[in-house]
């Protein structure tokens, strides 16, 4: 009887050393827990703000702030865990481990999200643009995480991995507010040049979507036979060139039909 009855109490007094023993290093965990937390919190809000006055994209900037709460709450919860006695050893092993095999498993997506992090920084290019890139060409409607979005003048939609979008060429024809159109007219080689090109010349100073700086250029671009091929480039603003391109062909028609400005005879093939 005595002797379970020191059984117990050299129990209870093991439970009660073992308490005192851990007592602080759960209080300590506790405590750093709780400072970790709001230090976290704290530096996200702060990581937010300084993204907001760089004018990132909103996308952007939540994913940097999740994968800084994120990354930053792991290395606080294996902190802790080594506080109380747990063996983190283990426990980063199995996180590297599970890290690694999802690298393997999601190498291209990984690279598609480096490629969208790049362009959301850098901005090559932005929502509106028109660009080409992998040998489309269409307007920027969404720059995701993984995939750029564009909406093609014919309404057909296409997703571009940012991966290859940003290790390729990119051409952002809208990027500089104006760019420059080409309409080419053949007329007959019995026509005055100087005289057909002031007559452009005029007419296309009429049209206001046109850009008087830089000047419409008109030169002659060869000539063939008894035909000369004119070369008219005019400027316009980036988002109007397709329908100024197209006003001008049509007032310098009128003006060719106006003054008797001919083509040239077409040739007859004799056998």
């Amino acid at each position: 009887m005595k002797k379970e009855v020191f059984d117990i109490e050299s129990r209870i007094n093991h439970l009660i050393n073992m308490l005192v023993d851990f007592t602080p290093k759960l209080v300590a965990a506790i405590l750093l827990l709780l400072v970790g937390l709001w230090f976290i919190n704290r530096l996200s809000k702060i990581a937010t703000k300084s993204m907001e006055r760089r004018e990132l994209d909103v996308s952007l900037r939540t994913f940097l702030r999740s994968l800084i709460s994120i990354g930053l709450k792991v290395i606080l919860i294996v902190t802790v865990a080594g506080i109380v006695g747990i063996g983190t050893s283990s426990f980063v092993t199995i996180l590297g481990a599970a890290g690694l095999a999802v690298g393997l498993a999601l190498q291209g997506s990984l690279s598609n999200f480096a490629g969208g992090v790049l362009i959301l920084i850098f901005k090559p290019y932005k929502v509106g643009d028109t660009i080409e890139a992998l040998g489309q060409v269409g307007t920027v409607k969404e720059i995701q995480i993984f995939n750029t979005i564009l909406l093609t003048g014919d309404l057909k939609t296409i997703i571009l991995p940012n991966g290859a979008v940003s290790n390729g060429t990119i051409i952002n024809n809208t990027r500089y507010g104006i760019l420059r159109g080409e309409a080419q007219f053949v007329i007959s080689a019995e026509h005055d040049f100087d005289k057909v090109k002031q007559l452009f010349l005029t007419e296309i100073s009429t049209i206001n979507e046109v850009k008087k700086s830089p000047a419409p250029e008109i030169s002659i671009l060869k000539i063939i036979d008894s035909g000369v091929t004119v070369s008219i480039k005019i400027y316009s603003e980036s988002s109007q060139l397709s329908s100024v391109l197209a006003l001008v062909i049509e007032k310098l028609k009128i003006v060719m039909e106006n003054n008797q400005i001919k083509s040239p005879p077409k040739r007859v093939l004799t056998i």
